[in-house]
């Protein structure tokens, strides 16, 4: 089984491509909803995020406010690295469970959509990497309609974020969505063609 990690600045439109490959019955693990799974409570990730970003991050319900606390993680690159740190570890196990609970059906491939792979353990875990590209006021755009915030804010988090020339220098493969969703997925459908091909070969 191939494991193709799929990733990308916020808003480059990964999500869609993950929704196309899951539509065409690839299992998949979606990092960002494990991420927020990690943060409900329970998790053994608050106590650590509260130490490092303020224990005013927790509600009195337990949950987190996850706008205070991506404000203040997401404010520098270092407090990026920090939630990384803090978070990655139980994110990781649980997508490889995930992984193996695929291979265990007989899966071909397996997909992880995850807006940071490079340069974290799971790296080492993915066979190939696709890296989706945008134009950054696209992805701005695409940012403040999602979550509701200022293009400053939306930014700033993706100033944060990886560079997307290092993203290609680690890319096996680049979608480049400069165009509109059926453009998108097009790519989308003659990667996967490509995949099954050379799988079944």
């Amino acid at each position: 089984m191939m494991t193709l990690g799929i990733t990308g600045r916020s808003g480059c439109g990964k999500s869609t491509v993950t929704e196309y490959f899951r539509a065409q019955g690839i299992p998949c693990a979606d990092a960002d909803q494990i991420a927020r799974q990690v943060l409900e409570p329970g998790s053994p990730c608050l106590a650590p995020l509260a130490d490092a970003f303020g224990r005013d991050i927790l509600l009195p319900s337990g949950m987190p406010d996850r706008r205070l606390l991506a404000d203040r993680a997401f404010a520098t690159p270092e407090g990026t690295a920090l939630l990384t740190r803090i978070t990655h570890p139980e994110i990781i196990r649980r997508i490889i469970w995930q992984k193996t609970q695929a291979e265990a059906s007989g899966s071909w491939l397996f997909l992880v959509d995850a807006a940071v792979i490079v340069g974290t353990a799971f790296e080492h875990e993915c066979d190939k990497l696709l890296v989706i590209t945008a134009p950054p006021e696209e992805s701005i755009r695409r940012i403040c309609a999602r979550d509701g915030i200022t293009p400053e804010m939306a930014a700033r988090r993706l100033h944060a974020q990886m560079s997307e020339s290092i993203l290609m220098e680690k890319a096996d493969f680049v979608i480049s969505n400069d165009s509109d969703r059926d453009a998108l997925l097009q790519k989308a459908a003659e990667l996967l063609e490509k995949l099954r091909k050379d799988a079944h070969a």
